[in-house]
């Protein structure tokens, strides 16, 4: 009995440990995010208000394999745009599919440059990388402005650049202005 007594006590002793050991591997404790993906979301440049797209397809400018990220089909108001940690700077194009804009001469594309790093964010969510947002640029043609409301991207879930759409309204009261600026505007960046 001695001997069943040594193994219950030894159980017993062993019991915290093991449980410790199975809730301290549960990823319950990290609610974010588990990468640092920089979120954009889509706006009317007349009015501010959120606009959801549906005649759009957004990819990566030389991405490796396929970096299509939305494809026409469906509405969004937001998209996830993936920085390359290998990089420092990372474009995206807009290729409007509405038949009267579906040419390539109308495509946007936005870049980014930024800094990244390392970062351990926690035991339960383990190590990624921050994003530094240094300098955006971006074409105008369907595209009106990019704003960028927080340079740093995080495993936080939030949306951090501004995309500002022309929307019809705005092309309809400018029909009749000339279009002697617009190389101007082609063609625009900003140092954050």
């Amino acid at each position: 009995m001695k001997s069943n007594d040594r193994i219950l006590n030894i159980f017993v002793a062993l019991l915290p440990v093991l449980a410790s050991l199975l809730w301290g591997c549960s990823t319950d404790g990290c609610l974010n995010n588990q990468n640092s993906l920089p979120l954009a979301g889509f706006y009317s440049s007349v009015t501010g208000d959120p606009v959801s797209v549906d005649s759009v397809d957004i990819g990566g400018v030389d991405a490796p394999g396929d970096s299509l990220l939305h494809s026409t089909g469906t509405a969004i108001s937001e998209v996830y745009l993936p920085f390359r940690s290998s990089k420092n700077f990372t474009s995206f194009y807009f290729h409007y599919t509405q038949q009267s804009i579906s040419s390539e001469e109308f495509n946007d594309t936005v870049s980014f440059t930024y800094s990244s790093e390392p970062y351990f964010a926690s035991e339960e969510c383990g190590a990624m990388y921050r994003f530094r947002i240094d300098k955006v640029e971006y074409t105008t043609h369907i595209i009106d402005s990019v704003a960028v409301t927080d340079s740093l991207i995080t495993n936080v879930d939030l949306q951090r650049i501004k995309i500002f759409m022309r929307t019809t309204s705005e092309d309809e009261s400018d029909s009749g202005e000339s279009s002697d600026g617009d190389e101007e505007l082609y063609h625009n960046s900003k140092e954050i």
